[in-house]
């Protein structure tokens, strides 16, 4: 029997019930999440001619980065915590000729540590939760500034990540542990 015909079943999965944990904010930052777009997989194709006739194989799996949008408040500060985990993953401006400090994937995934969307029933029980496998940030966006607007500051982070690891009924997908 489907949730819209009986109310006593499960509520459907409603996309304003999120949770975004950011390990390397203060926290987890976890209330500081306004929006978050879920893991997405995509598999290129291999096509293959013979003949007259095409034949496609699948080929690699590509995940999408992922995007997360935060309230920025005054404290803690979520523009200086972003700013904390950008400058840990190795970037400084240089301060001499010499300076060849550059930004590497461990300390950058060191700096976010571990990233995890959860989407959650009404009473905050995780449904589904997603952890971003070596991930990192490629883009941060401190938003705008407007007069004509009494809107919260915002920040913007997209993401990038090696794969996803979804924990959902009880079962595991695409983990690095055992099962």
């Amino acid at each position: 029997m489907a949730f819209w015909t009986d109310a006593r079943l499960q509520d459907p999965k409603r996309q304003y019930r999120f949770l975004v944990t950011l390990g390397g904010m203060s926290n987890g930052a976890t209330w500081y999440s306004k929006t978050a777009t879920k893991p997405e997989l995509s598999f290129t194709t291999v096509e293959h001619n013979y003949l007259n006739h095409r034949f496609y194989y699948p080929g690699r799996a590509e995940w999408s980065e992922v995007t997360v949008t935060l309230v920025d408040p005054v404290s803690p500060d979520a523009a200086s915590e972003t700013a904390k985990i950008i400058q840990n993953s190795g970037y400084n401006p240089p301060k001499n000729s010499n300076d060849a400090t550059t930004i590497s994937k461990r300390k950058a995934v060191d700096a976010l540590n571990t990233v995890v969307i959860s989407q959650i029933d009404d009473e905050g029980n995780a449904l589904e939760s997603w952890t971003l496998r070596n991930a990192f940030i490629t883009n941060v966006s401190y938003g705008q500034l407007d007069y004509s607007s009494d809107d919260m500051t915002e920040i913007s982070l997209t993401i990038r990540y090696d794969f996803a690891e979804l924990k959902a009924g009880g079962d595991t997908y695409w983990s690095l542990g055992s099962q």
